[in-house]
């Protein structure tokens, strides 16, 4: 058996996939590991084939915490399921992702990871962040700036002394540090302090990771290698994940589950798709990204009155009695030279050039005064003009309206 399965292959026995992710690196393409050592195939030789999890794998949330004048109140379930937070600057992400951690104490509720409650304030229960086998990726990295990365990464270690400085050396090479041990954080790149982070987070062996806008930090280049190793990760890893983000294309790529949160609130709680397709509420379509929605007037169970765009629309979906706006993304609205149910007159009022494309502030006769509706659309060419091929009409598919409550 080739070197680095033979040391591990007792640890994988024992704890499953979260010591596998110990040799699978976020910073190196978990493909290439499986050129290089085909230890996916390994694994599933020692797990005679498949991987289970333990039982109660999930972390439950149930929490209530005021602070200066702000106060959290969430409540979710992970499942099985990597999860995602998503919300505004100041929503409290970050510090539910502390009182699952141990690091804030809520001010009543009840926290349980895979089936050991580790806060209980009716039963007074309140375990130590070193007592829950939490792995927590700070926002802004929290290394300490006196300590070399060498010693900030010894200080995530749980195991035998003995066994520390070779386990030590050994993330670092893991997460190409190398030639950069004996370097303080405010010597560090961005994305060095993230790998040294990584890094002391994981030498922990967690049961739960803990992830805190990872990517904030990396510029482009690094930050879509990263995200790349993290979502081959995900396919295969079995522990329980939890990550918070304000990047709507990150919860979108990384979470199956997804919480919005408005004002530390839990606003709406399920799958990340779905939440995306048929948000359900103004708000969520809003923090989703949707910037087109409108008032409405019932006409039928699939008719309505788009009251701000001036508009008569079909949908695909029954009208239920508490719809109160339609929207629809950008993205889905298509350019057409016929009119016909569902259309509206294309006159643009302002234009904004992205790299890849084109995106139209629509302003037609029939709207409303503060009313505008975005269409984006592909560009063919860096160099193509805006005016190219304009459509006389927006047509917008009842199979894409949202109806929201």
């Amino acid at each position: 058996m080739p070197g680095l399965l033979y040391v591990y292959s007792e640890k994988i026995k024992q704890r499953g996939f979260c010591a596998l992710f110990q040799i699978c690196l976020f910073t190196e393409s978990i493909s290439a590991y499986k050129r290089k050592t085909n230890i996916f195939k390994a694994y599933k030789n020692i797990c005679q084939g498949k991987v289970r999890r333990k039982e109660n794998m999930s972390i439950s949330v149930n929490i209530e915490k005021s602070f200066r004048g702000f106060t959290l109140k969430v409540q979710f379930e992970t499942g099985e399921l990597s999860t995602g937070i998503l919300g505004a600057s100041g929503s409290g992400k970050s510090m539910t992702l502390r009182c699952i951690a141990g690091i804030e104490h809520p001010d009543k509720g009840r926290i349980v990871i895979n089936g050991k409650v580790v806060f209980d304030s009716e039963k007074k229960v309140n375990l130590k962040p070193q007592e829950r086998q939490v792995g927590y990726l700070f926002q802004n990295y929290a290394l300490f700036p006196t300590m070399t990365v060498r010693d900030n990464i010894r200080c995530g270690f749980r195991g035998e002394k003995r066994l520390c400085d070779e386990k030590v050396q050994d993330f670092i090479c893991r997460y190409h540090l190398e030639g950069l041990e004996n370097r303080y954080p405010s010597q560090l790149s961005g994305g060095q302090q993230q790998r040294v982070a990584l890094a002391r987070m994981m030498i922990g062996e967690p049961e739960v990771i803990l992830l805190d806008e990872p990517f904030s930090a990396l510029d482009g280049f690094l930050k879509d290698i990263l995200q790349k190793d993290m979502q081959d990760f995900l396919k295969e890893y079995t522990g329980d994940m939890i990550l918070v983000t304000h990047s709507r294309d990150e919860a979108f790529r990384f979470c199956r589950n997804l919480m919005l949160l408005k004002e530390g609130k839990t606003l709406i709680f399920g799958d990340t798709r779905k939440l995306f397709e048929q948000p359900e509420l103004l708000e969520a379509a809003i923090l989703t990204g949707c910037k087109n929605h409108s008032r409405i007037e019932r006409l039928g169970d699939h008719e309505l009155f788009a009251l701000d765009w001036g508009v008569a629309l079909r949908t695909e979906k029954k009208i239920e009695p508490d719809i109160a706006h339609v929207a629809i993304r950008g993205h889905w609205i298509q350019g057409t030279d016929h009119k016909t149910k569902n259309c509206i007159s294309f006159q643009a009022a302002d234009y904004v050039e992205t790299t890849f494309e084109h995106q139209y502030l629509v302003k037609s006769p029939e709207m409303e005064e503060d009313a505008v509706l975005w269409w984006m659309r592909a560009k063919g060419s860096f160099d193509e003009p805006a005016e190219k091929n304009l459509p006389r009409y927006l047509y917008l598919p009842p199979e894409h309206l949202m109806l929201l409550k």
